[in-house]
C-alpha cells in the first residue's frame, strides 16, 4: 500500500509576525510536517527567508523521534546552489533537505555558503551528501522538467543516493497562492505506479477544491499554503486533506 497521508502546511502564508506560535499551533491542529519554503531570488524570481528563521522556530516544534515524522521541517530549497546550505539547515533544524533537480544539474559542489568551486554537483551526489549530514533527502521537479528525469537516480541500487521523497510542483516556483496545474498530475501517477512506497509531494495550488485530483494520482505529501493558515478552521481542513489521501491510498 501507498504511504500514509502527510499533510505538511507551507508557512509561507503564516503570520510572519508570530511565526514560532504560527507553526506550533498548525501542528496542534493536526499538521503532521511544515513545509519551509526557501527562496533565493535566483533560482526563482522570489525572496523568502534562511537558516536563521528556521533556528528561530525550531524550539516552537519538537523535532520528529523518527524518520518523517510528525514535526518534520521539510525545507523546499528553491535555491541555485543547493549544496552550499545543507550543512547550514542542517544546523538550524531542517529533517528533510529537497533541492530542485534542475539546480543540482547545473549548481557547483561547494559546500559552504563563502566557498567557490569549478567541480560541478549532480541530483545523485546531492542525495548522498544530504543523507551523510543525517537529514533526509528530497528532490524537486518543476511544472517544464519532465518526470522521466528522475528514473536513473530512483532506480540506483546504492540507496544511499535514493531520494526519500519526491516533489512535483503543481504550480512555477516562486511565489504563493497560484493556480493549481492539474496537468502535472501524470508526473505523479507514474511516480505512484513505478515506486509503490514512495513519499510524493504536491505543491501548489492545494486546497479542498483540488484534493481529490492529487489523491487520485497519488501524492500523499500534501503542500497546502492559504487553504491552511487562511482558513476560519485550520484543524478541520487538514483533517478534510487527510481523509481524501487516506481514502485512496493504493496497495
Amino acid at each position: 500500500m501507498s504511504p500514509p497521508a502527510i499533510i505538511a502546511p507551507s508557512i509561507l502564508s503564516a503570520d510572519f509576525g508570530a511565526l514560532g506560535k504560527a507553526c506550533s499551533d498548525t501542528i496542534h491542529h493536526g499538521a503532521s510536517w511544515l513545509h519551509i519554503d526557501i527562496m533565493d531570488g535566483h533560482f526563482v524570481p522570489n525572496m523568502t527567508f534562511g537558516a536563521p528563521v528556521v533556528t528561530k522556530i525550531r524550539p516552537h516544534v519538537q523535532r520528529p523521534s523518527a524518520a518523517c515524522g510528525k514535526g518534520t521541517f521539510d525545507c523546499h530549497m528553491m535555491i541555485a546552489e543547493p549544496k552550499k546550505w545543507v550543512k547550514d539547515f542542517q544546523k538550524a533544524g531542517c529533517d528533510l533537505y529537497c533541492f530542485h533537480y534542475e539546480a543540482a544539474i547545473t549548481s557547483t559542489a561547494a559546500e559552504n555558503p563563502a566557498d567557490h568551486s569549478d567541480s560541478k554537483t549532480s541530483p545523485k551526489e546531492m542525495i548522498r551528501y544530504v543523507h551523510e549530514q543525517k537529514m533526509l533527502a528530497g528532490i524537486a521537479i518543476k511544472p517544464d522538467t519532465p518526470v522521466d528525469v528522475l528514473w536513473d537516480i530512483l532506480d540506483n541500487p546504492d540507496t544511499k543516493e535514493v531520494p526519500d521523497m519526491v516533489l512535483v510542483m503543481t504550480v512555477h516556483p516562486g511565489f504563493g497562492g497560484q493556480k493549481f496545474m492539474a496537468s502535472e498530475l501524470p508526473k505523479v501517477k507514474a511516480l505512484r505506479q513505478r515506486y509503490p512506497e514512495l513519499n510524493i509531494e504536491v505543491d501548489g495550488g492545494l486546497s479542498e477544491a483540488t484534493i481529490d485530483k492529487a489523491a487520485e494520482a497519488g501524492a500523499n505529501v500534501i503542500v497546502a499554503g492559504s487553504a491552511v493558515f487562511g482558513a476560519k478552521d485550520p484543524a478541520d481542513v487538514i483533517s478534510k486533506l487527510r481523509k481524501a489521501v487516506e481514502t485512496r491510498r493504493q496497495s
